[in-house]
Order: structure tokens, then sequence, then C-alpha cells
């Protein structure tokens, strides 16, 4: 049998094709597009029709690929950006454009949710996080201050996901792992959170579309897809997930130990824990997964963003920008990156800028800064992989996933900086696999999703890196100096 991953993210979205009996993919498209141009600084939105219409092509194309074998599609999963807010009327149809994970213009609303709760302390007790812009929540209570005449015929709050699970079965629902980025999740009693929902509006928790298991399929692929793409009409849609809960399954991080790091336009730290992870601090967030289980997670907004814009700025391919890096030496002599450029959200720096600290006329040299760029986006990933050991969390080999590990400098940069053992998979593709796989397992029940996790998630043993003792004690040094500049520069606001 065939399942199909879909994997919908803020650059474009891919499907792939799983393979039952192999765990292979044998066959995957993608589509690329981008967010919507023109808007204020903070606000970054996209149309909700932009992704059905790269579905309609990946999906298209994949079975294409398929040919005959494509009567042996029997499941399809989905993957989605996180915290997108999606707003439906009662017609079903979309209001306006969905704001995105990485939109930070509601930093006022969540000041006055803050304000309104007594603090952060309420949040991270209830929500497993503080309330951030990225987040979904404050991105409803925006809708409702700036756009009061769109508030009022928001019937359905959907997060990309589940418009892409609305778009295939019509059917509209949560599982506990997307709906635990919303900000409005109880992680302990995986219940909607109704003072925060009131708070907003009165009338908010009728327009929360039902909570389910995340082992739940959604439904049955609808009438008309199934026509139109020449499968049986029996094809399961699974509960699906945001982009990390189904990199989680797409990486087999299903077991203690495990650890996925994943390096794409943002970055995510997240392991796998069989009960809520919360942490006072709020840095790390204590999200539920898309198995039933829990999963604490670090986002940081500038990864990949950061070194393609610099990538850019001198006209350099990738292998160009590799090989500058891997002849220049760890600590880039100095140099120390705050890789801020569109804020962040870990640490809590929504006006944030990025910083080049340390220049002098001996290391002010393209090489030096662009490893000290690539160094700066992995030490934010560093700082969560610490605070998640200071949790309880025991990391044992640390996953990479996302473009940033087909790089081999990358690869040996993140197990020297984490001070651990990284390895990559063979399917780079975690969320979309994930997705797969979860189908796979709706669908053939006698196998669990974490039998399958691992059965199809392999290694490639060529790729795996061992930390280099020295180059991680002196990794240890910048890392405090990293922490201690940023608090230092976000203290006197000038971040």
């Amino acid at each position: 049998m065939i399942y199909l991953g879909i994997d919908c993210g803020t650059q474009g979205t891919k499907t792939v094709a799983l393979d039952g009996d192999t765990g292979k993919f044998i066959a995957s498209a993608s589509k690329s597009y981008d967010v919507l141009p023109g808007l204020p600084p903070g606000n970054m939105e996209q149309n909700p029709a932009t992704w059905t219409d790269a579905v309609d092509s990946t999906v298209g194309q994949v079975l294409e690929k398929l040919g005959p074998r494509r009567k042996e599609v029997r499941g399809i999963g989905v993957s989605g950006q996180q915290h997108g807010f999606v707003p439906l009327d009662k017609q079903g149809q979309v209001i306006r454009p969905a704001k995105l994970w990485c939109d930070t213009s509601t930093a006022e609303e969540c000041d006055l949710m803050r304000k309104h709760f007594g603090g952060s302390n309420f949040f991270i007790d209830r929500v497993g996080m503080d309330m951030l812009p990225g987040f979904t929540a404050p991105k409803i209570y925006w809708l409702k201050r700036h756009e009061p005449d769109n508030f009022k015929k928001l019937a359905t709050v959907l997060l990309p996901h589940d418009y892409l699970n609305y778009y295939l079965t019509g059917k509209s629902r949560m599982e506990y792992g997307d709906a635990s980025g919303t900000a409005l999740l109880n992680v302990h009693l995986r219940t909607w959170e109704q003072g925060i929902l009131e708070f907003i509006d009165p009338a908010l928790p009728e327009k929360m579309p039902p909570l389910e298991s995340s082992r739940k399929p959604v439904g049955t692929l609808k009438p008309e897809l199934a026509t139109r793409w020449n499968l049986s009409p029996d094809v399961i849609v699974s509960a699906g997930g945001g982009d990390n809960m189904m990199g989680a399954i797409g990486t087999a991080n299903v077991i203690p130990g495990r650890v996925t790091a994943s390096i794409g336009t943002s970055g995510t730290i997240y392991a796998y824990s069989d009960k809520p992870v919360i942490d006072p601090f709020g840095e790390i967030a204590g999200f539920c997964d898309s198995t039933d289980a829990w999963l604490p997670l670090l986002c940081t907004m500038n990864v990949t963003v950061a070194t393609e814009t610099f990538r850019n700025l001198f006209g350099w391919s990738v292998a160009e920008l590799d090989k500058a890096i891997a002849g220049t030496p760890a600590g880039a002599r100095g140099l120390l990156f705050l890789p801020y450029l569109n804020g962040e959200r870990t640490p809590n720096l929504p006006h944030g800028t990025g910083v080049l600290h340390g220049l002098t006329t001996q290391n002010m040299k393209p090489d030096l800064m662009a490893r000290a760029i690539m160094e700066g986006v992995t030490l934010g990933l560093a700082y969560g992989l610490d605070r998640m050991r200071q949790l309880g969390i025991a990391p044992k080999e640390i996953r990479l996933t996302g473009g940033g590990s087909k790089s081999a400098i990358w690869r040996q940069i993140c197990a020297d900086i984490f001070n651990c053992r990284v390895v990559t998979l063979a399917e780079a593709e975690g969320a979309a696999l994930g997705a797969a796989i979860q189908a796979f397992a709706a669908v053939e029940t006698r196998k669990s999703i974490t039998e399958l996790a691992i059965n199809c998630a392999t290694v490639k043993a060529d790729e795996a890196v061992e930390p280099d003792p020295q180059r991680a004690h002196d990794y240890l040094v910048v890392r405090k100096k990293y922490v201690a500049l940023t608090q230092t520069l976000a203290r006197y606001k000038f971040i």
C-alpha cells in the first residue's frame, strides 16, 4: 500500500509517496511560493488558497508519477506550519489571509493578555508556555482589535494543517499536537483553556473546532477530490499535525533520548516525553505531540534566513559558502553573531535585530563572517538544548533535519556546539515522512506509530558526526558570551 505525506510550509509545499512495504519514498513533488508582499514590518501573511493550489499541484504530480499504482494509495497525512490563524466564516470561506507563525505584529496583544492574567506564570502553568507573538491566540485577539468587521464574520478558527484537512475532507477539527501551539490548550488536560478564550471574546469557545486524539483520523477524502485524482473513495485522511510534530514522527523521535534539530528558515529543537514538560521560565514550549504524548520544544525564527541572506550578499553558491566556512577556525577569530534579523521568539525579542560583534581589522573578512553567522544561529538552538537538559531531557543523539542538515560543515558545527552525537536521516523531508507514517498507522491499526517510525526513519551511517572535545570546550565559552551579550543588549533595548 502507498501513503501520501503533504508538508505545507512557509516557502512551499511538498508531497511524497511512501511505499508501505519498503518504507521508502517512491515519488515526490514540490511547489514554491512566498509570503504576501508589501505588508507593514512584522506582518507575515499568506492566502490559504496558495496552499490548496500547491496541494492540488503536488498531489497531482505524485499520482502521475505513480501511474497505475495510484490505486494503491490508502491514506493521506498533512503536516503544516504551526501557529498560523485561518479564519473561516459560516459558509466555510476564508475571511482574510492567514497570519503566520513568523508574524510578530501581535506583541501588544500579548502584553494586554499578560496584564489581564497577572503575568506570564498563568500561561506557563496552564498552556505550557508564555503568551508570545508567534502563537495563534494573540492573532485572534489582534483580529478582534484591528479588524472588528472581519472578527464579526468569524465562525471557525483553524490552523494551516487543519485547513488542508478541511479542504481534503470537508471536516473541521483539531488534534492535540498542533492545538497545543495555539496557546489556548491546557496541555495537562488536553482541553481548551476557557478563561483565555473568553477573555479574547465570550463567543470564542463556540468557534473552536472539536478536539480529538492525534491518533484518530479526520475522515475520508471528499468524493470530488477522489474523482479528480482518480483515487479510491475510501482513502483515509489522518489527523495530521504541526510541522514539528510530524518532524518528530518522521525522524523517529518517538522514544526518550532522541532529540530532533530542524535547520530550516526557522530552527527548532524538540524531544519526546511521556509526560508534560513545563519550563517555569517559559523558554521551552510544553507542546503536546501528534502521538498523544508530549513534545518540549524551543523555536528560533532565524536560521537559514540568516545564512541565505549572507550567501546572497556575496553571490556565493551553497558549495562556496560551505567551503569558505570549512577553511575557518571554530569561533571565527572572535566574531559573534546574534541572528535576530526578523525579531526573535526565544529569547522573546519581537523587535530584535541582528548584531555582528567583535569586529577587528583582522577578522572583518567574508569567510569569517560566514562562519560567525552559521555558528550564531546554531548557538541559538544550543541555548534551547541546554535548557532542556536542565528540565530533565537527556539527549543521547541529535537527529538533524531541514535544508541545513545537508551541509557537512554545518553538521560538524552542530555536533561541536551541542556536544552530542549528530546523525541525519535517509529521508531529509522529516515532516512529510512523518505525515505519511501517521497516515500509514491510521490505516494499518495493528502497527503503532512508534514501530512504523523506527522502521521507516532510518539514519545515514556515513553522515554520523561525533563532537570534537576541544572544539566543544571552546564553544562552551562562546555560548556563555552569546547569552551574556544578548541579555545585556536586550536590557538596554539595543535589540
